[in-house]
């Protein structure tokens, strides 16, 4: 073949990949090898995506040339991006994608700071950067501030419920039946009265909701509700506890939160309903009628107490001590897989319950919030004037207890024979559809008490999230309420993968190496309790006297030491060259299958032609 031919084939060969490239992209087809899936659209993404009716526009901003950028926001830059390509593939038309650079003092920048991107902080050098989203549908514009590469496992929800939420043109309706002042309540100077100050709570769900209060003497409630949030009922009448049972049947949300022991209203009745509860019912809150009939088990005369998430709190005498009822929750007791509670760290409960599902029930129970393994109920009554460590020697484990679940499925009518006051009334016995609730065994965690921090400046009140409790509050409730299709969505796993096979080398060895070296030091112990027992037969108490026994134990130790010490070089040096050659070996891989298979491409292609 002359030089001419074989550079034409060269040249050839070249454009082919290049086509088969090409083409490979615009193709709306992909094979996602990953384990959890990342790279494909869920269902109800798919179905989202086929319900816009208006042209969306996805603006996102991302500040590639930051000097001092970490890489990793780097490569979920590229994550995002290949997501968003699939949005816009499968919105056939409705989704643009555009990517913007926003550098320092330029128009993009301007316009990112107008969407309401934030800019970041880059540790080293101190530059700042912009990388977040924003959705806009005709005149409506919403926005994810900031992209966080911690949040990878929830990207298809949150991408998902931006273009969801820039659709919906007025707030949703929230029914709200509560005993508790969360609004606050209006006080009449005339009769003496003084108002009280709503909680911090309140604020927030008006800010994504359009409360409608409802009263628990009412019969029904008001249909064009699109979910329904119930703190610390009381005295419900059985019209209204019959249309909560529809209303979640119908497939409408249901936050609840009940207590058994109220914080608030144990204050409110002062000394005489703590030495006497019974006289003041509303201390405790239940929906005995409900909860069975959905077959769910809640005991409003038990109380939690665990000494592990025991919380420090201040005694009259001045003292500190951990009060094993004032429950403390980390991150270690929240459910990282569940969207409400995936990025919550810190919580409180005071004097919360527990929740479960019975056996027989065939709805799908996911906790949100539990205890440790450590603890026990108690009875209310066990709690007043009661000391802390009296307390906690009260305790009985029992293993861990949900304080918040999400309940889920096909829920089965608590009113069977239909309507208590008026069988005319067509029922449904079952859910319709999958239907959503969430419970709280809790209500005084909704309180700005233990919720935020409140300090006067310059006359004007700032509010300091003390904890999570109202990020909790508020993820669930705009959670629950969300499209069905997003409800359909469940976290993924990363794109960046950890290298497992190196990880168990290294425990391996590592377990080796500690077992060895507990070995040591219990061969220490015995040398030095028979150095001990040898010294107290001298009979020169002022000095030391040698003997060939002591001489013996002395070089025996140092023998096993100076052993032990070169089997923990052996370990440590197999160990590196494992770890050494696996990775030479997945290089040599990288380095070599894409030519090889470029070559192997190019030796048929030429054959081929020969032929």
């Amino acid at each position: 073949m002359k030089l001419g031919s074989k550079t034409l084939t060269i040249s050839l060969l070249i454009l082919a990949l290049v086509l088969v490239n090409y083409l490979a992209m615009q193709i709306p087809l992909r094979l996602d090898a990953t384990a959890e899936h990342v790279y494909t659209l869920s269902q109800g993404t798919k179905t989202l995506l086929s319900k816009i009716e208006e042209p969306i526009t996805i603006n996102l901003y991302f500040s590639k040339n930051a000097a001092g950028l970490p890489v990793f926001y780097k490569n979920y830059e590229e994550r995002v991006i290949e997501m968003l390509r699939q949005y816009v593939r499968s919105s056939r038309g409705r989704l643009t994608l555009k990517v913007i650079n926003p550098e320092s003092d330029t128009p993009d920048e301007e316009k990112a700071t107008a969407a309401g991107i934030q800019a970041e902080r880059i540790q080293q050098g101190g530059e700042t950067f912009y990388f977040g989203l924003s959705a806009i549908q005709a005149d409506q514009q919403k926005t994810i501030p900031i992209l966080n590469p911690e949040r990878e496992q929830f990207l298809e929800y949150d991408l998902s419920q931006l273009i969801y939420n820039v659709q919906k043109i007025d707030k949703l309706k929230l029914g709200l039946i509560t005993s508790l002042p969360l609004k606050g309540e209006t006080g009449n100077p005339m009769l003496g009265q003084q108002g009280s100050e709503g909680q911090y709570i309140y604020q927030q769900w008006s800010a994504s909701f359009d409360i409608v209060s409802i009263e628990a003497s009412a019969t029904e409630l008001p249909s064009s509700l699109d979910a329904l949030a119930i703190i610390h009922p009381e005295n419900l009448t059985p019209k209204l506890q019959f249309q909560i049972d529809q209303f979640l049947l119908k497939g409408k949300p249901i936050f609840i939160a009940v207590d058994p022991a109220s914080q608030y209203f144990k204050r409110l009745g002062g000394e005489q309903a703590i030495m006497n509860p019974s006289s003041q019912a509303n201390i405790s809150s239940d929906l005995p009628v409900l909860f069975s009939g959905w077959g769910l088990k809640y005991d409003s005369s038990k109380v939690l107490g665990d000494n592990v998430m025991a919380t420090q709190v201040a005694l009259q005498n001045g003292s500190i001590s951990k009060y094993p009822v004032w429950l403390s929750a980390s991150a270690e007791n929240t459910n990282k897989n569940a969207l409400p509670t995936s990025q919550l760290n810190s919580m409180i409960f005071i004097e919360s319950g527990s929740i479960s599902l019975g056996n027989t029930s065939n709805l799908t129970f996911t906790p949100l919030i539990q205890t440790s393994e450590k603890a026990g109920e108690l009875d209310t009554s066990t709690l007043s004037f009661a000391q802390p460590e009296d307390i906690a020697k009260k305790i009985i484990p029992s293993g861990k207890k949900t304080i918040a679940a999400l309940i889920t499925g096909k829920f089965k009518s608590a009113f069977p024979a239909g309507n208590p006051e008026d069988k005319k009334i067509v029922a449904l016995k079952e859910s319709k559809s999958t239907s959503n609730l969430i419970i709280v065994t809790d209500t005084d965690w909704l309180f700005d008490n233990y919720s935020v921090i409140k300090a006067n400046f310059l006359g004007t009140i700032q509010i300091q999230p003390r904890n999570d409790n109202l990020n909790f509050a508020s993820n669930a409730l705009d959670f629950i309420s969300g499209s069905q299709d997003l409800l359909t969505i469940r976290g993924k796993g990363n794109s960046i993968r950890t290298f497992t096979v190196v990880k168990a080398m290294q425990a391996e060895a590592e377990s080796k190496y500690r077992e060895q070296l507990a070995a040591l030091e219990g061969r220490i112990t015995q040398i030095q309790s028979r150095l001990a027992e040898l010294q107290g037969k001298q009979t020169d108490k002022s000095r030391l006297v040698s003997s060939p026994e002591v001489t013996k134990a002395v070089e025996d130790f140092q023998k096993q030491e100076t052993g032990l010490r070169s089997e923990r070089r052996n370990i440590r040096l197999a160990l590196r060259k494992g770890i050494d050659a696996l990775g030479n070996y997945l290089l040599a891989i990288n380095l070599i299958l894409s030519p090889a298979v470029l070559c192997g491409f190019g030796f048929w292609f030429q054959q081929s032609r020969k032929k």
